[in-house]
């Protein structure tokens, strides 16, 4: 019976009764066999706290990790962040320098790319000591004494790197 009334689509509607009138006959509707994707959702602002689907691209999921960076987070970890971008510039440079030109004064390039690497290292230290997000981990530390710690192995660092210059 189903069949004639597929083949015949129109007398079928000429016939059918009321929508409001049918009841189906199964409680539930069917479940298709695909899922739908899911939409990002919010939390509590729109944009910074958005939860992206799976198949967001990597330029969105880049997109809010900036403007949560931007929103979030400190002027001063913000400096020390570019100062921790203009030292791996320099370590690269120095590393292509040596890679293309050379490395005759050895000991010149070792003083300068550990003099980066060192005090990339330094700077990452005091980033993460006074980045307000870690104050429990180093509640007996303030910012002036960590400040003070990263001039002095900046100080120490760079006195041994001259010094191996020779």
């Amino acid at each position: 019976m189903a069949r004639k009334a597929s083949s015949n689509a129109g007398a079928a509607r000429a016939t059918t009764p009321e929508p409001s009138a049918v009841r189906p006959t199964t409680p539930n509707p069917p479940v298709e066999a695909t899922p739908k994707p899911t939409t990002a959702t919010t939390t509590s602002s729109s944009t910074s706290n958005a939860n992206l689907s799976a198949n967001s691209s990597p330029l969105a999921v880049a997109g809010a990790i900036w403007t949560k960076y931007q929103k979030d987070t400190p002027q001063r970890t913000k400096l020390i962040d570019v100062f921790l971008g203009f030292l791996v510039i320099v370590g690269a440079i120095q590393f292509v320098y040596c890679v293309l030109a050379g490395n005759y004064p050895f000991n010149a390039f070792l003083a300068g790319f550990a003099a980066t690497v060192g005090q990339f290292v330094l700077t990452a230290s005091l980033r993460i000591q006074t980045n307000p997000a870690n104050k429990t981990e180093f509640s007996s530390v303030s910012p002036e004494r960590a400040f003070a710690d990263f001039v002095f192995g900046s100080l120490t660092l760079h006195f041994f790197c001259v010094n191996f210059i020779n």
